[in-house]
C-alpha cells in the first residue's frame, strides 16, 4: 500500500506537466534543460539503485535473459512508435514507458524503502518531462483534451507497480532479471529519448550542465537519506 501511494508524485508530477503545456507551454530551450536535467537523475537512480543489485546477485543466465528481452522490448517499442507516427505513436510509446517504469518503482521498494523513496523522485522528474512531451503532441486541442491524454499515459504507473507485487517472493535470482530489463529500459530512456529530444535545439552551456546537476543531485540523496 505504502508503495502505492508514493505513485502519487509521479502522477503529481504528469498531472504539472499536462497543465503547465495546456495553458502555458514551456520554451525550447526550457524543455532541453529539463530534459538533461531528468536524463541526469534516471542515469543515476539506474546506475545507484539497480546495477549494484544485479552486480552483488551473482546471477548471470537470468541477468543475461533479463537484459536480452529488455533489449527486444525497447526495439519493438522503438519500431511501433515509428509505424504509429504522430500523436497515437508517441502516446503508445510513452504509455509503455511508464508501465515499465512502474514496474521498476515496485522492484525498487521490493529491495527496500530507502530505493524506492529515491526511484520515486528519479521517476517524478522523468513523468514531468513525459507529461510534457505528450501534452505538446497534441497541442493544439482542448485543454480538457491534453490534461486527460497526459493523466491515462501517467495513470500506466501505478498499473506497473502493482504488478510488481506479484514478484515478491520470487528468488533473488529471478528478481535479478527483472532488474536487469529494468536497468536497460531506463538507460534506453536516457539515451534514446530523453537526450536525443533535448539535441534537437542548439545546446548552450547550461543544457548538459544540468545533466551533471541532476546526476550529482541524486547520488548525494543517496548519501544522505
Amino acid at each position: 500500500m505504502t508503495m502505492l501511494l508514493y505513485t502519487l508524485a509521479p502522477l503529481t508530477a504528469a498531472l504539472i506537466g499536462g497543465v503547465t503545456t495546456a495553458y502555458r507551454p514551456p520554451g525550447e530551450q526550457l524543455r532541453s534543460v529539463i530534459q538533461h536535467f531528468a536524463g541526469g537523475v534516471v542515469f543515476a537512480a539506474a546506475a545507484v539503485e539497480l546495477l549494484p543489485d544485479i552486480v552483488h546477485a551473482n546471477a548471470m543466465l537470468p541477468t543475461m535473459i533479463g537484459s536480452a528481452l529488455g533489449i527486444a522490448a525497447m526495439l519493438a517499442l522503438q519500431y511501433a512508435e515509428r509505424r504509429l507516427q504522430g500523436p497515437v505513436g508517441l502516446v503508445t510509446a510513452a504509455s509503455v514507458d511508464v508501465l515499465i517504469d512502474g514496474l521498476v518503482l515496485g522492484l525498487s521498494f521490493l529491495h527496500g524503502a530507502k530505493q524506492g523513496l529515491l526511484m520515486t523522485i528519479a521517476l517524478s522528474v522523468e513523468i514531468l518531462f513525459l507529461g510534457l512531451s505528450v501534452a505538446s503532441s497534441i497541442e493544439g486541442q482542448s485543454k480538457a483534451r491534453v490534461i486527460g491524454t497526459t493523466m491515462g499515459v501517467a495513470a500506466a504507473l501505478p498499473a506497473g507497480a502493482a504488478v510488481s507485487l506479484a514478484l515478491v517472493d520470487l528468488p533473488q535470482a529471478t528478481l535479478s532479471a527483472f532488474y536487469a530489463f529494468g536497468l536497460i529500459a531506463l538507460l534506453y530512456l536516457v539515451t534514446e529519448e530523453l537526450l536525443v529530444e533535448a539535441h534537437e535545439v542548439e545546446d548552450r552551456a547550461f543544457m548538459p550542465a544540468a545533466f551533471f546537476i541532476g546526476f550529482v543531485l541524486l547520488i548525494y540523496l543517496e548519501e544522505i537519506l
